[in-house]
Order: structure tokens, then sequence, then C-alpha cells
């Protein structure tokens, strides 16, 4: 017979596998309902049941949002959109993190936590001062005026990786000076090889939130030249009236590059949510 301490952790498990399943198909149901939609006609979509399965699944939609060729360009945009600012603001955050977490200067700590408070700012305040700015200097419906305002670093970004590199142990940085490495070389050889899984994760969150941002370049962008990948979805359920199985099939196409980069990137996500300490 079991014991009443046996049964009570189990049945705790068993509450807290349900709860799970059921997050996870209240975040999942919607994403196949979209898929789903993509593979239905206009004439099926309006004929049944947004929950009914596609018979017969077509590729209509795919054929023409495809075939018509802005969308693609639009995603090639985004592509090398997020890959600049990424680039640059994964390659700042680590330099003005490993400078505010092992370099010694006056008022570093002050510096940092002023620049830090500026997460706390919404973004909405500073939206018409930077559409201003690149009005002004001649750079609106540029590509520049998409990777600048954020390419320098970020908060966030500067934060996490600061807090990482604090818990290097300083013998390993000090072996490393005494063998006449300097901070460059410190920091390409040392601390960023032992931060691969928080950098990675860092790339990941960064992509995806560039990837899908929306407003800025709805604001800063005119036509279809530099119009990414967001603000082309969002373009197409006006152009077609409402054609649902089409921007769905958007929405499908837009998210795949995303599943693919959590697939290549999944393991050092994991390895960075797991709670290790350095010997």
């Amino acid at each position: 017979m079991a014991t009443p301490t046996f049964s009570k952790r189990h049945t705790s498990t068993a509450v807290v596998y349900v709860m799970l399943t059921a997050a996870a198909l209240v975040i999942l149901v919607p994403f196949l309902l979209s898929f789903l939609t993509s593979l239905k006609t206009a004439r099926q979509f309006a004929g049944t049941a947004p929950t009914s399965l596609p018979s017969p699944p077509s590729t209509e939609s795919y054929s023409q949002l495809l075939g018509s060729g802005s969308f693609g360009r639009a995603i090639l945009v985004t592509v090398a959109v997020a890959a600049t600012i990424v680039i640059a603001q994964v390659t700042f955050s680590i330099m003005a993190a490993y400078a505010f977490a092992r370099l010694q200067f006056p008022g570093r700590d002050v510096l940092f936590w002023v620049y830090l408070s500026t997460m706390m700012v919404p973004a909405i305040v500073t939206l018409i001062p930077l559409y201003a700015i690149f009005s002004q200097t001649g750079l609106r419906n540029t590509f520049w005026s998409l990777v600048l305002p954020t390419m320098f670093g970020s908060p966030y970004a500067i934060f996490l990786l600061r807090q990482h590199f604090l818990r290097i142990p300083e013998d390993l940085l000090a072996a490393a000076r005494l063998d006449g490495a300097g901070h460059l070389r410190t920091l390409w050889h040392i601390v960023i090889p032992v931060s691969r899984p928080i950098i990675a994760t860092l790339v990941v969150i960064s992509v995806v939130t560039h990837w899908n941002n929306f407003l800025w370049p709805l604001i800063i962008t005119s036509g279809e030249r530099w119009q990414v990948v967001t603000v082309a979805t969002a373009n197409l359920q006006s152009q077609y009236n409402g054609n649902w199985t089409l921007v769905m099939a958007a929405t499908t196409v837009a998210i795949v590059p995303l599943l693919a980069l959590f697939v290549a990137f999944h393991k050092h996500i994991v390895d960075s949510l797991a709670i290790r300490g350095f010997n």
C-alpha cells in the first residue's frame, strides 16, 4: 500500500503536468489554427467553421503570397535588418558589459544604474523625437533608419551579460593577465567562450524582438522598398479586403525562421536557464 507521502507527491506531480499541458495548449492552439486556416481556400474559410480541417488542403494562399514578390522582399529586408541589429547590438553589449563588470573607472556603478534606468522609459516616449531626428537628417525611409536606433546595445542585454560576467572567477581572468593577455584578448579567449549559452540566448531574444518589431518600421518607412514582414502582413489585411487565409499564410511563413532559430540554439538556451556555477 502506498504511503500518504508517496501518494501526495504523485498527485502534486500530476497536477503540475496537467497545468503545464493546459498552458501549452493555450499557447499552441492559435498557431495550429493559423496554419490550418492558411491551408484553406477563401471559399472553404467562408463556408466552414474556423476550427474545421481544410478539405482538401490547398497551397493557394502560399502561391499567391510568394508569387507577388513583395512579401518575399519584405522577408529579405527583415532578415537584413534583424541580422545587422543583432550582430551590432550583441557586440557592443558584450564590450559594455565587460567594462561595467571588470574594469575600474570613476563613476562606473553610477553610470551603469543610470543607463539601466532607461529601461523604465516607455519606447513610445522616444518615438516622436527619433522620427524628427531621422526626418531632419534625411534618413527616413532608409535601411539605416530601421537599424540605427537599436544597434548600439540595449540596457537589458548589458545587464544580463554584466551579471553573468561578474560570476566568472577572478582567478581565471588573473591567470590570463599573467600570461600577458590584455582586455580584448581576455574577452575574446576567456570571457566569450565560457559565456556562449547566455550569448546564444541573448541572440535568440534579440532576433525575435526585432523580427517582430512593428510600430517603428510602420512609422519610419513608406512604400514597399524597406517594408518589413510585420508591416507587410498587416497591409495584406486591408489590401485584400480581409483575406484571412492569405494573412494566416503570411504569419506562418514569418514564424518558420524563428522556429528554425530556436531549434538551432535550443541546447544553449536550456544551458543558460540551468542553475550552474563556475568551479
